[in-house]
């Protein structure tokens, strides 16, 4: 697997399904943040950035596609890549795949931008977050 891609497993639990026996959507919102604390556990000279809570990486916009049903007992992976970087913004690709049969489960689109803390407003991606986000971005497959 390219290295600028993260992996996270997790199996789904009886607490992770809705009444129709099925992971409720909400859920996996949850799946897709552990996936994104999971790409920044693996490039620690990334996360060093945000360490200090200023700046913040903040999600503006998240778009989910919900592509077929998990079930309790099934072993996900949510796979994480930066997909774009723009001057003010970028955006981050995750699906999240059935380990079993390799089966799309759910894909997103998170859009996410540097927030000054102290100022309360976004900022430009520059300097040494630009130089390390950027060796890092890899498209999504059309």
């Amino acid at each position: 697997m390219d290295k600028r891609i993260s992996r996270v497993t997790l199996r789904v639990r009886g607490y992770h399904l809705d009444g129709y026996g099925h992971v409720n959507n909400a859920r996996y919102l949850e799946f897709l943040e552990e996936g994104r604390w999971g790409y920044f556990d693996d490039r620690p000279e990334l996360a060093r950035h945000f360490a200090s809570g200023n700046p913040a990486l903040v999600a503006v916009n998240l778009n989910i596609n919900y592509r077929q049903a998990a079930v309790a007992g099934d072993d996900l992976e949510v796979l994480t890549r930066v997909a774009e970087l723009g001057s003010r913004s970028a955006r981050m690709y995750q699906e999240i795949r059935r380990i079993g049969d390799g089966q799309q489960i759910t894909d997103a689109d998170l859009t996410f931008v540097l927030l000054d803390v102290r100022a309360k407003q976004s900022m430009a991606i520059e300097g040494e977050i630009r130089q390390a986000l950027e060796p890092l971005v890899l498209p999504k497959e059309s």
